[in-house]
């Protein structure tokens, strides 16, 4: 599973890299987490253009809303790993509610450790998202697929269950303005050729 990825790019670099308005909200780089704020890639209303917003890594639970949470930290959902549930298909349906999540590498625990890997050629690449506003902020969360061969032990163990959706850039504005019957067609391993693993992270 993905719970940890790094964006080591600052908000001029974003916003170049995807031919985005960078926004009022700078970012420096960074590791994020489940249950902070990342900059991620949405399609304006009015104007259709790509804009980078601050949002929350993580939908509250289901059956939870972020003003009813209790004390304790709660379990943040933050990756979609079944496209036909009930929960997420309202999101991937609307082209409005999928995103861009930029990243330079991303982590994979098993094995008690956790594994870091990058994508060949593209030091800056985007992982798949879908996007919700709550009531009081914006929350998104990364869809998954089956992991690649890239991302499996070398040798025996137990690999990682999953891995992010990892987006050629040519099918950037396709995840974004397609109907989800073509956009769901995105959903698959990123090539195992194309995804290195970083172990000096």
């Amino acid at each position: 599973m993905t719970g940890h990825y790094k964006l080591e790019a600052n908000s001029p670099e974003i916003a170049a890299g995807f031919s985005a308005d960078a926004g009022p909200d700078p970012w420096a780089g960074g590791d994020l987490f489940p249950g902070t704020f990342a900059p991620v890639i949405m399609r304006a209303g009015r104007t259709g253009k790509c804009v980078i917003r601050p949002m929350h890594w993580g939908y509250p639970p289901p059956g939870a809303s972020t003003e009813a949470l209790g004390p304790e930290p709660p379990r943040w959902v933050a990756q979609v790993r079944n496209i036909e549930s009930p929960f997420w298909i309202g999101n991937l349906r609307h082209t409005e509610l999928r995103c861009l999540i930029p990243a330079t590498a991303f982590a994979l625990r098993y094995g008690g450790a956790e594994h870091w890997h990058t994508v060949r050629d593209r030091p800056l690449f985007a992982m798949a998202g879908i996007w919700r506003d709550l009531t009081d902020m914006p929350v998104f969360a990364v869809l998954t697929t089956e992991p690649n061969s890239a991302v499996l032990p070398v040798e025996g163990g137990k690999g990682p269950s999953a891995m992010p959706l990892i987006l050629h850039a040519r099918d950037h504005d396709r995840w974004l303005q397609a109907d989800w019957k073509e956009a769901a067609q995105l959903v698959e391993p990123f090539p195992a050729r194309d995804t290195i693993a970083a172990t000096d992270q």
